[in-house]
């Protein structure tokens, strides 16, 4: 009579347990970075988990060589340093990654690297938070910061025929320059600053981008006789009703730009700053991309209904040939992919209480840079995170009217 023989089970691997005295901040963005300087002022100290190998990996390896800061350098600013008083108005992508390095080594910030969170759970025997990383570590501590923000991961849509197309389809995620697009067609789905932008940066590499305007868009101008648009707005917001200002913006770009409806650019019924809050959908702020619009250079087309082996067929009943696609489509958060069994984080990994209170869950549980209001939110964000962890009551916040739209080591077998 035959028999099986059991396989002997290889012996689990030791899991690193390291049981951290301060927080656990999960992301080295600018989010990140800013809570853990400000937890350094107050004398806490913190641990930074980073799923890639540099701090800020959105802007050193998912940004396009062209991009500079869309606001004035002011309003971009980590708490506790400013930028270099030599940079410009608008800084480029490399100055921003640059004043972030420093910003590090000033606060010596020191992230664990390739630590990608794989979940994240409350313990309620301990009362720890209890994180797991890809390479078996184990990451214990009274307090967990969500810091990966709005922009985690790529956003792709579910666009039919899209797999059928013969040519490049990218994100702009991977979108360096447009010198790998010289005289190409390019459908550009996205009318947002990233969309308008990569048309743009095509037109100087010879390319024809076709851009895809599916729904309405605010098209601001950057600056009015001189000023910063953003900082006439928060200036603005200082004295009248949020709604009025809105109203004065739209006066203003009209008489910058003119009617923008007539180049295919139809704006929503809803102001600009009351549109970012309750959507978080950014104005756009044009920065050369309004003027190749109506000389032709960047053709705009209606929603696309379906993409064919050569191109695409558009919602208005045209029909186009492309060389390549670029997605300019935006970004998306992924806390519900790695934080288990939490109720503060929706379905879509965004805090379920609005602005200005989303920043501070339950059980020692807090968010930052998910406030839709750009870095100042952030700031504001870390500095209530680390004053609400520190136990200071007289901390000092920061106005909500004021920010913008836009240890030990141990292993267990």
């Amino acid at each position: 009579m035959g028999g099986s023989h059991k396989k002997e089970e290889e012996p689990r691997a030791r899991a690193r347990v390291v049981f951290v005295t301060g927080p656990i901040i999960v992301g080295a963005g600018p989010s990140g970075l800013a809570t853990s300087a400000c937890l350094s002022e107050q004398r806490v100290p913190s641990l930074i988990l980073e799923r890639s190998d540099c701090i800020a990996s959105l802007w050193q390896q998912r940004t396009y060589d062209r991009l500079k800061l869309h606001l004035p350098k002011r309003f971009c600013e980590l708490p506790f340093m400013g930028f270099p008083d030599n940079f410009p108005k608008y800084p480029s992508k490399q100055q921003f990654i640059s004043y972030m390095q420093d910003y590090a080594a000033h606060f010596s910030i020191t992230p664990i690297f390739n630590q990608e969170v794989r979940k994240a759970e409350y313990d309620d025997k301990s009362g720890l938070w209890r994180v797991d990383t890809q390479d078996s570590a184990e990451y214990y501590s009274k307090w967990l910061i969500v810091a990966t923000g709005e922009n985690a991961e790529p956003l792709i849509p579910e666009i039919q025929g899209i797999d059928s197309f013969h040519g490049p389809v990218i994100h702009t995620s991977v979108y360096t320059s447009g010198s790998s697009f010289q005289n190409h067609k390019v459908l550009v789905v996205g009318c947002g600053n990233s969309g308008m932008e990569v048309s743009l940066d095509l037109c100087k590499h010879n390319a024809t981008p076709h851009l895809v305007v599916r729904n309405s868009v605010h098209v601001l101008p950057r600056e009015v006789f001189g000023f910063s648009t953003f900082g006439i707005a928060m200036a603005l917001l200082k004295w009248l009703p949020l709604r009025l200002v809105d109203k004065l913006l739209l006066i203003m770009a009209n008489f910058t730009l003119g009617n923008t409806e007539r180049l295919g650019l139809r704006r929503p019924k809803t102001g600009p700053i009351e549109l970012k809050n309750a959507t978080g959908k950014t104005p756009v702020l044009d920065v050369g991309a309004l003027s190749l619009i109506r000389s032709g250079k960047i053709k705009v087309m209606d929603g696309v209904k379906e993409i064919t082996g050569k191109g695409a067929k558009f919602v208005d009943g045209q029909e186009r040939e492309f060389d390549s696609m670029i997605l300019a489509t935006g970004y998306k958060s992924n806390v519900p992919v790695w934080l288990k069994d939490c109720e503060f984080f929706a379905a879509d990994g965004m805090p379920r209480t609005p602005f200005p209170n989303g920043w501070k869950g339950e059980k020692g549980l807090y968010a930052v840079g998910f406030t839709r209001r750009g870095i100042l939110g952030t700031s504001s964000d870390a500095m209530k995170i680390a004053a609400d962890i520190a136990g200071d009551n007289n901390r000092r916040t920061i106005p909500d009217q004021d920010i913008p739209c836009y240890g030990k080591t141990t292993t267990s077998s």
